[in-house]
């Protein structure tokens, strides 16, 4: 299998925890968790020195 960025891992994950969190009508908790998924693995992609162009 192909090494992916930590910032995919953690997004995929997160993503998995919003749809369990949809699934239980937390809307809030999902949008929250995925706003979060999305500010965290930019700071990852940043840290990395990928993001020098952005």
């Amino acid at each position: 299998m192909e090494n992916f960025p930590k910032y995919y891992a953690h997004l995929f994950n997160s993503i998995t925890d919003a749809i369990d969190a949809l699934q239980r009508q937390n809307y809030i908790e999902a949008q929250d968790i995925l706003i979060r998924a999305q500010q965290d693995a930019e700071e990852m992609y940043l840290a990395d020195g990928d993001g020098e162009d952005l």
